[in-house]
């Protein structure tokens, strides 16, 4: 793994780490605030991944193309949800159809396919 990869993986574990704590809060705000902080905490997690593509770009402007594609793959999806304004779009966001609660999501995997950044 070169030292760029072992940078990316860092921030994709980064990045994933904020969106599980986000969810965490959505369903916690879900039975405590209501919907609507439900709705804004689900918003802040497409916001989040909207905005991966182009960060990612500017930290690592030499990034692999088939690496940046995926990230852009994450971005354009999460900017649809946003531009469409389903919630339930944000919320199934780096979630296949099969996923099954305990596995990692999208994001993780990627970060994973990435190796070891030690």
């Amino acid at each position: 793994m070169t030292i760029e990869q072992g940078a990316l993986k860092a921030y994709l574990e980064d990045a994933a780490d904020r969106v599980r704590n986000i969810e965490t809060r959505a369903a916690a705000a879900l039975k405590t605030q209501g919907q609507a902080a439900y709705e804004e905490a689900m918003r802040e997690k497409a916001e989040l991944l909207a905005g991966l593509s182009g960060d990612a770009g500017g930290r690592f402007p030499d990034l692999d193309e088939p690496l940046a594609a995926r990230l852009r793959r994450f971005s354009a999806s999460a900017r649809r949800s946003l531009d469409i304004g389903s919630v339930f779009f944000m919320s199934a966001l780096l979630y296949p159809e099969d996923y099954r609660e305990g596995e990692p999501n999208d994001l993780e995997r990627f970060a994973g396919e990435l190796g070891d950044a030690g």
